[in-house]
């Protein structure tokens, strides 16, 4: 059966008689922590397991999204330290450069000051206090959920060993030739005043315009659309496709730009799509990526026509406008001179807006550092390929290899104060020094450190080795990388998967940073809506954690993980694993009450009642299948697993079956209760790792031992009785018939029913008793009449319902239901067999008439079997 990990059972098994989170999860944490469950030793013998968090922003909040990924992560590490792995889930928070330099000048603007009015010292200095001071409540809020996180190895993406490790992988890429510095089109934000990465755009639908300009005289006109008229100030070129008859005259020649003193040349590139629009594009090299490409190939001039703020800054009547206020500007000047051939007004495109201040991004030429991404892309593609890291689930590979084996190279770059500053310094002669950690800066007149610091996404791609000590050889990077599983969203694998496989790569010799990415969906809202906190929808999980204990939210987020797939959650669900929890804690509590008992070994086989046999086979089924579910990371099957065996089978059935043992006391009582203390022993040991709180309780008051977080995980140990599986299937099916029976005729669930069962010749016949004691079915006595004889599963169960219902109204009621269905029956055949209806209604209209005619169907055979089994007057 089972393993027997229990010693001494509860001096005191009485429990409160009703389960209150808010009084027990707060004390549980701390005493979890203070005992160091969560601390790993790098010196154990014990095989490592590890996982890094993926570090929230220091100036964040608990989310959903962090909840659900949390949840999923404290599962594996606390379901593998129980397993007896050295387990490390490491901690720690991401700087978050715009994020938190956007905070601090929030607050120096509310006291009428700007980052300038205190300087580049004195504002990061501010910083560091406004982290000190506000930062980190995220890692609270962790706690609250349950994270079984190991406290003392904390990190920060600025703290002085990965400062160190960002100095170090720079220094090193930038010697190796893979780090540069050149003028290039970047994603600006004109309030933040920064290049932004590709994950901080954010890109929505906007209503714009699309207006479609003639340049050009005569025979040399050409018409070209676009959505950004302001930038036609910088066109150095307009671009046909070579193969495209209708401008070969034109190729080669210059034609007049219109609106300014200038001509541009016409040339012939195969990135136009002569299908699309008029075949002819403006090329505009300074402010779009695309024409930057085409700018390169055709060695055209690169005009820069706005400044950091979005300010035009050439040509006359226009100099001085925002790039907005310029756009209608330009229109209306081309209007004058009859150059508009068309407006589409609004014309829905998508928009980039920077993700922090939701400012337009524009596209800028600028100079910065960029990462050379060809060789480390491929090492990164070639670990996926050969298997040294597994994308769960795998049809994520192909976006994975979609993205990494075209990516461009990276700007990491940003003009900011926040953040590891960029370590190179210029010299008075056009030198340029890259200083390692451990390198003297240079000194003396003229020399100078480059302003920008590195993307937050350069320290945090370092996060799965840097946090254990690298570049140092310490004991916790020698122990415990490379880590074990990273859990993320599949909405960033692009932007920090990639990065991690390339940084973890190359620093540390071809050895993974991670064995497996299990990619999670985003969370939504009940209707698949995605959550915003601009839209009603957007839930805050510590509300839900107040109102129904951190266990009922942990276990609905992991009930709706799916790999890869996105998770609906709405606030009933919450509720119905509240109940859940409650429904452990009551029926454990019924358990301790009637004998349960993890004292002594089990009963031999030959001392088991088939109910007791039939649960021990379950059991074992269910570890079985639990351990598969985490090992393929489907928690939504694990979690659905659990649910059901624990209320179905054990609650609502073997508690239910054995009651007449318990209230019969005597050997077999004591037989069942021991059985029911292993059941309820594993099942709590399973449940564990989702729900921690409410099972450590019951573990520890059932088992009188230390703490669940440190006992064994349960093992199959392979027993199996199918023939008490299907004797107790027999059992379910009587019970389970006969129950919807009284249902039909209306009779209350504890309305008691004389009856008599013919029991004889099959298994079933040892569980009269239990089998009379869940249908409230009395003896039948003196006067019995058979008023309905039910035949199932090979017995017959007859009752008297005589006295119990009013036959005659039941009848009636039955009647009046029967003739509505019959109607709704012909009114779908009518509409169904009516060929011109049928020709002109939607398919989902005819599906969901369909489906009334199944429905009708269905009642139609149901009314008829209960008018049949009335009781005959």
């Amino acid at each position: 059966m089972t393993e027997n990990t229990q010693q001494t059972p509860a001096s005191n098994p009485e429990l409160p008689t009703q389960y209150a989170p808010a009084e027990v999860e707060g004390k549980l944490y701390e005493r979890w922590v203070e005992r160091g469950y969560f601390t790993a030793d790098a010196k154990s013998d014990k095989p490592p397991y590890t996982i890094v968090i993926p570090p929230p922003n220091v100036t964040g909040a608990l989310h959903l999204g962090h909840a659900f990924q949390v949840t999923l992560m404290d599962a594996l590490t606390r379901r593998k330290r129980m397993q007896g792995f050295e387990t490390l889930w490491l901690p720690g928070m991401d700087h978050a450069g715009i994020a938190t330099q956007n905070k601090v000048e929030q607050q120096l603007a509310e006291e009428g000051k700007s980052r300038q009015d205190l300087g580049r010292e004195a504002f990061t200095e501010r910083v560091w206090q406004w982290k000190d001071e506000y930062g980190g409540r995220i890692l609270g809020q962790l706690k609250r959920l349950g994270a079984g996180l190991d406290w003392s190895r904390e990190r920060f993406t600025m703290d002085e060993g990965l400062s160190k490790a960002v100095q170090t992988i720079f220094k090193k890429l930038y010697d190796d030739e893979l780090i540069y510095r050149a003028e290039r089109i970047i994603n600006w934000c004109p309030r933040c005043l920064t290049a932004i990465s590709d994950i901080e755009v954010d890109y929505q639908d906007d209503d714009g315009e699309l207006v479609s300009l003639k340049y050009g005289e005569g025979d040399e006109t050409v018409v070209v659309a676009t959505t950004r008229v302001e930038t036609m100030l910088g066109d150095t070129a307009v671009a046909v496709h070579p193969d495209d008859e209708r401008y070969a005259h034109l190729v080669g020649k210059r034609i007049k730009l219109p609106l300014t003193d200038r001509t541009i040349p016409v040339v012939a590139d195969t990135h136009v799509d002569p299908e699309f629009g008029t075949g002819a594009v403006k090329v505009t090299p300074a402010h779009d990526p695309n024409d930057f490409a085409i700018g390169q190939r055709h060695n055209l001039e690169f005009m820069t026509i706005m400044d950091e703020r979005g300010v035009i800054t050439v040509h006359g009547p226009f100099q001085g406008l925002d790039r907005f206020e310029a756009r209608s500007a330009i229109v209306a000047a081309m209007g004058e001179q009859g150059r508009v051939v068309a407006e589409k007004r609004p014309y829905v495109h998508s928009v980039g807006h920077c993700s922090r201040c939701k400012t337009t991004v524009e596209p800028r030429l600028s100079l910065q550092w960029w990462v050379k991404v060809e060789t480390l892309a491929k090492a990164a593609g070639d670990a996926v390929r050969d298997d040294r890291v597994a994308l769960h689930p795998k049809d994520m590979e192909k976006r994975y290899f979609d993205w990494v084996d075209n990516l461009n190279d990276w700007c990491i770059s940003r003009q900011l104060w926040w953040g590891h500053r960029i370590p190179v310094w210029y010299g008075p002669n056009g030198e340029v020094v890259c200083v390692g950690p451990d390198d003297e800066a240079p000194t003396g007149e003229g020399w100078v450190q480059d302003e920008d610091v590195l993307d937050t996404w350069f320290s945090s791609g370092l996060w799965p080795f840097s946090t254990l000590g690298w570049p140092a050889e310490t004991p916790d990077l020698e122990k415990f990388y490379s880590t074990d599983v990273l859990v993320t969203g599949h909405d960033i694998i692009f932007f920090w998967v990639v990065r991690m496989m390339m940084f973890g790569l190359y620093a540390m010799d071809g050895e993974v940073p991670f064995k497996t990415v299990a990619l999670t969906g985003l969370v939504r809202d009940e209707f698949g809506k995605k959550m915003s906190k601009s839209n009603p929808n957007a839930v805050d999980p510590i509300d839900w954690m107040d109102a129904y204990g951190s266990d009922a939210v942990r276990f609905t987020l992991a009930t709706g993980a799916n790999p890869g797939a996105d998770v609906p959650i709405g606030e009933d669900w919450v509720k119905a694993s509240r109940n859940f929890a409650n429904k452990i804690w009551n029926a454990t509590r019924f358990a301790l009450m009637n004998g349960a008992t993890v004292e002594g070994e089990l009963p031999p086989v030959e001392r088991l009642s088939a109910t007791d046999r039939w649960i021990l086979s379950r059991l074992n089924k269910t570890v079985a299948e639990v351990d598969a579910f985490y090992d393929d990371f489907q928690f939504a099957k694990l979690s659905d697993a659990l649910y059901h065996f624990a209320w179905d089978e054990v609650f609502d059935w073997y508690v239910e079956l054995s009651k007449t043992t318990f209230f019969a006391g005597g050997e077999q009582a004591k037989v069942s209760g021991r059985v029911l203390g292993e059941v309820l022993d594993v099942m709590l040991r399973l449940l564990h790792p989702v729900v921690p709180f409410v099972t450590e309780t019951l573990w520890t008051t059932l088992t009188g031992r230390e703490s669940v977080v440190i006992a064994d995980w349960p093992k199959d140990s392979g027993f199996r009785d199918e023939a008490a599986e299907q004797e107790i299937a027999l059992v379910q099916q009587v019970v389970t018939e006969v129950r919807r029976f009284r249902s039909d005729q209306g009779l209350q669930p504890g309305q008691k029913v004389p009856a008599e069962l013919t029991l004889t010749g099959t298994a079933l016949a040892p569980h009269e008793a239990a089998i009379r004691q869940l249908l409230r079915l009395q003896p039948a006595g003196d006067g019995f009449h058979a008023t309905a004889s039910l035949p199932v599963a090979g017995a017959t169960v007859a009752l008297d319902l005589s006295g119990t219902i009013d036959v005659e109204a039941e009848r009636k009621r039955l009647t009046k239901d029967l003739g509505a269905a019959e109607k709704e029956k012909a009114q779908a055949n009518g509409k169904l067999s009516n060929e011109a209806f049928l020709g002109k209604a939607p398919d989902n209209v005819v599906d969901k008439i369909r489906g009334r005619l199944a429905k009708a169907e269905a009642d139609i055979e149901r009314i008829t079997n209960q008018l049949a089994n009335l009781p005959q007057g």
